[in-house]
């Protein structure tokens, strides 16, 4: 968060820089949070500093996934969220891509749904372990897939990006191995 500065100078603008709570005598708040800081545009405007409620991973919840009904029939559903966004252990923002790959049983994702699931992550303090763990767990729990594989590939931060991967297929995680297809192959198109 970045102090408050003036740019330019209108009638009622302050000498220095100062918080809205000085400047208006009480707190400002908005859906977006709670106002820092703020400085006047060149125009007269007040820009603010919001600052977001952080919240940790629990408080997304898996109700915000709809399913709609598969017509049946055997299918490869393959979706990319190309603008995952969450924050880091030291609240500064991650983005990512996400692949989905599904075999559906009964039902299939509703895409609006995706993406609002995925917009609550934004103001999320989450480690990508955790956040693939969690997404996961809330996929495999509203659709029930036959097949669930999730790629996360991260933007680089310090010049290290990562990719972590997650089948329902492995061993490990229950499954019984007999889709060999992602040996050696990219998530990514």
């Amino acid at each position: 968060m970045r102090p408050g500065r003036r740019v330019g100078r209108t009638p009622d603008a302050p000498e220095r820089p100062f918080s809205i709570a000085r400047w208006a005598g009480r707190e400002k708040t908005h859906r977006l949070g709670r106002c820092s800081g703020a400085y006047f545009r060149s125009s007269g405007a007040l820009t603010c500093y919001w600052e977001a409620p952080l919240k940790p991973y629990e408080t997304v919840r898996s109700d915000t996934l709809r399913a709609l009904p598969h017509s049946g029939g055997a299918i490869e559903l393959k979706h990319k969220a190309p603008e995952v966004t969450f924050l880091g252990v030291n609240d500064q923002p991650d983005f990512a891509t996400l692949f989905i790959t599904m075999y559906p049983r009964d039902s299939v994702i509703e895409l609006r749904s995706l993406k609002e699931y995925l917009y609550r992550w934004r103001n999320v303090v989450v480690s990508y372990e955790r956040f693939m763990e969690v997404v996961y767990e809330h996929f495999m729990g509203v659709y029930e897939p036959v097949r669930l594989r999730l790629t996360l590939e991260t933007r680089p931060r310090g010049g290290i990006s990562s990719r972590l991967t997650i089948d329902s297929d492995w061993a490990i995680r229950g499954g019984k191995e007999e889709f060999r297809d992602w040996v050696g192959m990219e998530d990514s198109w």
